[in-house]
């Protein structure tokens, strides 16, 4: 039977990383690193024996170059992951029903009331490890707790490839000796304000009186960082897996001031957002277009949809009206993103209507059975195609030869 140690989390392993090596055995044993390419990219994910030199996750490439001089560097595939993830989260769902995704890479798990199944929650955490270790092929951390907060921590201890059960009654002996960093809710500030007043672990802050930690950090934050020094933290798992947001960003090597140039790599964006909100099975009301400059100010528009969409040719319609909007005359852009949000499940619902206007579904459809098959660049917007800057958005033209036969090569839309 199940006690009360029936949260697990699991935290995949340097994810994408472990992606890439398990595809390639090659690169196995190898410092493998995740990241941008370019000269202002980010590391995602590194190997453990890429940390061994200092590599991290948010890390500049430049700098993980220069501190791994021998590391294999490698572009994120994106689609790749995301498949990765929902095969994950099925091996999740064959255990119990309550899953609580994070990320791609995490999720937490209830598993009250599956004991007589499974056994008690240390032994699901091994049969999920040894079914994604199995299925998968990939490695996995567990932690085990009464918490999630205790949960979470007990699979950062595990790490790498290991599990960690932190029964009841013993969470403030396992909390207490870590950082405070370790608390959700202390960022930059709190922690150097909580080290200037000595505060330097988790039983530091949990021997401060609850006043003063409000007079110190206010009321709503000083409780629950009172609380969860003590162990308490009664967040549920929740189990809605429908996404707040879905969107795409990209930080370019050189700044953008083409007018061709941005509109084109908005589409690009658009058509990425567009593909996962269908593949996600939703629509959006709400579309926001993020700039962000050379001089870093960052500006962001929001267009409301009259109708819910999922098509490429009507998010990157209000994209470029919100570009529009933002008046930037002769602008200098270092990163672009689009974002579908106030989402809602199923296709687009059109009202009748008298006026003649372009109705997307049915191209929508049949783009992603032929990328389905054979992959995402089989079928593009015609600007996507080198040379195509001069097509529209919505311009067709579908080379008939490519559909009867179906070469492998592009497809023109």
């Amino acid at each position: 039977m199940i006690g009360e140690e029936s949260i697990l989390h699991v935290d995949m392993d340097a994810f994408f990383a472990s992606v890439e090596i398990r595809d390639n055995p090659e690169l196995r044993g190898k410092p493998v690193i995740v990241a941008g390419l370019g000269n202002r990219g980010v590391v995602t994910a590194a190997s453990y024996e890429a940390r061994r030199y200092g590599v991290h996750s948010a890390m500049p490439t430049l700098r993980a170059r220069r501190l791994c001089p021998d590391g294999i560097f490698l572009s994120p595939h994106g689609p790749r992951y995301h498949e990765e993830s929902e095969a994950i989260r099925l091996i999740f769902e064959a255990f119990t029903p309550l899953v609580e995704s994070v990320s791609l890479d995490e999720a937490f798990l209830d598993v009250r009331g599956v004991g007589r199944l499974f056994g008690d929650a240390v032994t699901v955490g091994r049969a999920i490890r040894g079914r994604i270790a199995r299925d998968r092929r990939l490695p996995a951390s567990v932690g085990i707790g009464t918490s999630k907060l205790i949960a979470k921590l007990a699979s950062r201890a595990a790490k790498p490839d290991g599990l960690v059960f932190v029964p009841a009654g013993t969470e403030t002996d396992f909390l207490w000796p870590r950082p405070v960093s370790a608390l959700w809710g202390v960022g930059k500030a709190t922690l150097e304000l909580l080290d200037r007043l000595g505060i330097r672990t988790v039983g530091d802050l949990a021997g401060v009186p609850l006043p003063s930690l409000e007079r110190v950090l206010g009321g709503v934050h000083g409780r629950h960082l009172h609380a969860l020094a003590h162990a308490h933290d009664p967040s549920p798992v929740t189990t809605d897996r429908a996404p707040k947001s879905i969107g795409h960003e990209q930080t370019f090597p050189v700044d953008l001031s083409d007018p061709e140039t941005i509109h084109t790599e908005l589409l690009r964006l658009s058509d990425r957002v567009s593909r996962r909100l269908r593949r996600s099975g939703c629509s959006a009301r709400t579309i926001t277009l993020k700039c962000r400059l050379a001089t870093f100010r960052t500006l962001t528009r929001s267009t409301t949809m009259q109708e819910p969409v999922d098509a490429t040719p009507e998010i990157h319609a209000a994209v470029v009206e919100s570009l529009a909007k933002l008046r930037l005359g002769h602008p200098a852009i270092r990163l672009l993103g689009v974002s579908a949000s106030g989402l809602r499940v199923g296709s687009p619902i059109r009202q009748l209507s008298f006026e003649s206007r372009p109705h997307w579904q049915a191209v929508m459809r049949a783009t992603d059975r032929v990328r389905d098959r054979w992959g995402e660049d089989a079928v593009r917007p015609a600007r996507l195609l080198p040379g195509g800057e001069a097509a529209t958005a919505d311009h067709l033209e579908v080379r008939r030869s490519g559909i009867a036969g179906f070469s492998r090569g592009p497809v023109e839309i």
